[in-house]
């Protein structure tokens, strides 16, 4: 029995999520009044999520959201492949598929060079409009509904963040 889980474990099959800008959608500070603006377009290399973010009117941030639309049962991190501008982005989980509400974000640095991001799950914070919210507690990998990306550094001006994968995995069979 217990090589039965052993063996499942190491051969679980990452869950990568499509790279098709259309299932993405928008959701920038405008929604407070603010004036920033950004989106995911279709790149050559996968997916760009770029704009321009804005202090202006007490906004300040930009962010891409879509449905993962399958189960990510028995997956415990995730896989990102990104190239940025040096700013610092955030990845987020819902874990309902409602507009509002909490998210668990992780923060991860960006430089001009191809670099592969990979984040457990157990490393999410929750958060609500900003504020940490400890009681909803750790991120629960079959009630995933949501994924997306924000960026809110507080530094006005053009942003660019290249996707070239984004994948949830199983344990990792090296710390297993």
């Amino acid at each position: 029995m217990l090589n039965t889980l052993m063996m499942t474990t190491m051969l679980m099959t990452p869950i990568a999520l499509d790279m098709t800008a259309d299932r993405w959608r928008s959701i920038n500070d405008g929604v407070m009044g603010g004036r920033s603006n950004g989106g995911m377009v279709q790149a050559t290399d996968g997916l760009k999520f770029e704009g321009v973010l804005s202090l202006e009117n007490n906004g300040g941030f930009s962010s891409v959201r879509r449905l993962v639309g399958q189960s990510l049962s028995g997956q415990t991190r995730v896989r990102l492949d990104v190239r940025g501008d040096g700013r610092e982005y955030q990845f987020r989980i819902r874990q309902n598929g409602r507009f509002d509400g909490v998210a668990w974000r992780a923060l991860f640095p960006t430089s001009s060079d191809w670099q592969v991001v990979e984040i457990p799950l157990d490393a999410f914070i929750p958060v609500f409009r900003g504020r940490v919210i400890r009681e909803a507690g750790p991120v629960v990998a079959s009630d995933i509904q949501q994924v997306g990306f924000l960026l809110a550094d507080k530094q006005a001006g053009k942003f660019e963040l290249e996707i070239r994968r984004i994948e949830f995995l199983g344990p990792d069979p090296a710390t297993s």
